[in-house]
């Protein structure tokens, strides 16, 4: 049993939980390893802050460590995670493994990461060749040609390119080019007058900026001039560039025209020359997502020196391989993205860094060992079949709708038929033989293993999609919808309740857990705001009758109405921004909810430590959203991420589903009380 996550409640506790439990039942089991039960804080109502009096005992005993931005469930099935990887590592290195193989190329990344002396010799030299090509530029071509050669080593660029999904042709892939290459994580950074938009903005200007310049080598009087025109010339490129609410519409950020379009957006780039050095070649046809960027962008490199130009590049080729360098690089990188950002206090040990960047490199010749040790067959059959519940109850709720047309339910249904759900693992893993990994400076390991993913990437130009493949890890604890293939792909790791065996855990706990919190989640977002705009194929295309639209958006206007109402430190969840995850959130609890309505758990209503059937479908969802994050990093989160706080995505949607309000006694002036014609229902 993992003792960090599970907590036991006082004598006095369980009394002040009977009292929310229904006596009409005929026996209680008692489970020690419960973990819902466990975890709970009975000083809390359940009507007052329904995410504390579920987490709240064991976020009381887990303080967030010094190295983490938050703690809970997730990191929890990450630290799980990256000791079976170090075993793995450190195997992999006292074997004699044939020059190519897996455990070759395992064991020399971890080599080249944990090699600190030799590391600390290098300092900046294995960056050289790259700080030399930039030295060498003379001119708006030259600067052109050096963006699509960073491009392929995994260094940001204001070119934007990559390869996906035609949006309204789905069976093809096509280039995209989208708004990037500003070192603050999104365009509010640099206007935002709030104290945390501030207190980034400055320190990027005061201290970082000037950090990296005289680390690259640059004396303090030329740093000081490159953080003045660097700052000028990103801000000109985040003047242009879109809110992230404003990206969530796949219309508006669909715009395909010929490369002559493109020409005519940006003449300052030889685009097909670019294209050709990106390894994307024969390009007719683009599709740009924000086009006034690109004009933006043509007139910065214009109006921005040479000099500047070369400074910026030098900056981002620092900052992307920092992790890979001397000490001082490492540690100025972590106190401005980990510390003023997040609010980090210390750094993760060094064998976590270097397993972390493995897997987000490697990670799917580490997924085949994973799941061959840690998911069995009957655990993935068990969610198999999950899935099969969830589609039944999301039809027969879509046959229900009382505000959706029969022409758009027949639509939707045969939508949601067609819906393609990958469990665990997949079927056809990726090939690795043409990643070249060896005992070279850790930096040049990384920067041959971005340069796989690139080609990886540029090799499907012109080809079939591949719809077998998986853009996630096994072992990633995370799940996404893909409207281009209608499909959703939930890793194994998803399913995971640290320190419990699946079959230990109950249908009850299994189906808020995961039913709800992600099956349910990641099928509604196929009929989300984005989600709905697109055909069973996958095609961008209009398929629902506009009156229905119409009703749609007014319930979806009441979900963001009410979490903009939310304020979290002073600043406003951004209720545009998140509606698809607050919609999908509200929709896998309400499907959820039915289809856990079928099992024999629930017909039964034994109560398990006092709690209902009900009580634990609830707590079950309430255990997904385990976590505590630091102050700095709501922070970030509520002007970055299209997702809510944690506990908002537990105390939200519970605020408009009526089943909750039975199962706990919910009343009038409970602070988590909603009216009932206020509450939001669209699925």
């Amino acid at each position: 049993m993992n003792k960090i996550l599970f907590t036991h409640i006082s004598a006095i506790a369980v009394c002040s939980l009977a009292l929310l439990c229904s006596c009409n039942h005929n026996s209680d089991t008692k489970v020690a390893n419960d973990p819902v039960y466990n975890d709970l804080d009975t000083t809390v109502k359940p009507g007052a802050d329904f995410f504390k009096y579920a987490n709240g005992g064991w976020l009381k005993k887990n303080p967030i460590p010094s190295a983490y931005s938050g703690w809970g469930i997730g990191y929890l099935v990450d630290e799980e995670l990256r000791d079976r990887l170090k075993k793995l590592n450190t195997d992999a290195l006292k074997a004699d493994a044939p020059k190519g193989s897996d455990a070759q190329k395992i064991g020399d990344f971890y080599f080249s990461g944990m090699d600190t002396v030799d590391i600390a010799k290098q300092g900046i030299a294995p960056l050289k060749p790259e700080l030399d090509r930039i030295a060498a530029i003379k001119d708006v071509k030259g600067i052109v040609v050096e963006f699509a050669h960073l491009h392929d080593i995994g260094v940001e660029t204001p070119l934007g390119a990559g390869v996906g999904q035609d949006a309204k042709n789905s069976d093809k892939n096509m280039l995209y080019l989208n708004q990037d290459g500003i070192g603050l994580p999104i365009r509010d950074y640099y206007y935002n007058t709030d104290e945390h938009s501030v207190t980034i903005r400055n320190d990027y200007q005061q201290k970082h900026l000037p950090a990296v310049f005289k680390l690259a080598g640059l004396s303090d009087a030329d740093a000081a001039a490159a953080t003045k025109n660097i700052y000028a010339l990103e801000k000109s490129l985040a003047d242009s560039s879109r809110k992230i609410e404003d990206l969530r519409d796949p219309y508006h950020n669909y715009n395909k025209m010929p490369l002559a379009g493109l020409t005519k957006l940006c003449p300052v780039v030889d685009w097909k020359s670019a294209f050709d050095e990106m390894d994307y070649h024969n390009v007719d046809t683009v599709i740009v997502g924000q086009p006034e960027y690109y004009r933006a962008l043509n007139n910065a490199l214009q109006y921005y020196s040479v000099a500047d130009w070369k400074n910026y590049m030098l900056k981002n080729v620092v900052t992307a391989f920092s992790d890979e360098l001397s000490k001082p690089f490492v540690d100025e990188n972590f106190r401005f993205y980990g510390t003023v950002m997040y609010g980090k206090k210390t750094q993760l040990p060094r064998w976590k860094q270097v397993i972390d960047n493995e897997n987000g490199l490697m990670g799917e010749v580490l997924g085949k060992l994973f799941v061959k040790e840690f998911f069995s067959e009957k655990a993935k059959q068990r969610y198999v079949d999950m899935v099969a519940a969830m589609r039944q109850s999301f039809k027969e709720h879509i046959e229900k709708l009382d505000w959706m047309s029969a022409s758009t339910k027949e639509k939707a249904i045969f939508k949601l038929s067609k819906v393609r759900p990958k469990v665990g693992y997949p079927d056809k893993w990726k090939d690795f033989s043409t990643m070249v990994i060896s005992r070279q400076p850790y930096a040049l390991n990384v920067i041959s293993a971005n340069n796989f993913w690139h080609r990886f990437e540029a090799n499907k130009m012109g080809k079939p999609v591949d719809r077998d493949e998986w853009g996630i890890t096994p072992q990633t604890y995370n799940a996404y919808y893909n409207p281009s293939n209608n499909e959703i792909v939930l890793p194994a790791a998803q399913f995971t309740i640290p320190g419990i065996k699946d079959e230990d855990v109950d249908d009850a706990v299994a189906y808020g857990y995961v039913a709800a919190s992600t099956i349910g989640h990641e099928m509604t977002h196929g009929f989300d705001d984005q989600g709905r705009q697109y055909d069973y194929k996958g095609n961008l295309k209009e398929w629902w009758m506009p009156e229905d639209s119409v009703k749609f958006t007014k319930r979806a206007q009441m979900l963001i109405d009410q979490f903009n109402g939310y304020e979290v430190y002073g600043l406003h969840v951004n209720g545009k921004a998140t509606q698809g995850e607050n919609i999908a959130d509200l929709g896998g609890i309400a499907i959820g909810l039915d289809a856990f309505k079928k099992t024999d758990q629930y017909k039964e209503n034994k109560t398990i430590n006092g709690l209902t059937p009900m009580q634990r479908f609830f707590l079950g969802y309430a255990l997904g959203w385990l976590y505590e994050e630091r102050k700095e990093a709501t922070r970030s989160g509520l002007l970055t991420d299209v997702h809510s706080p944690p506990f908002l995505r537990v105390n939200g949607p519970f605020s408009d589903v009526p089943e909750f309000y039975e199962a706990f006694h919910i009343k009038k002036g409970d602070k988590m009380w909603i009216d009932p014609d206020k509450r939001v229902k669209i699925w």
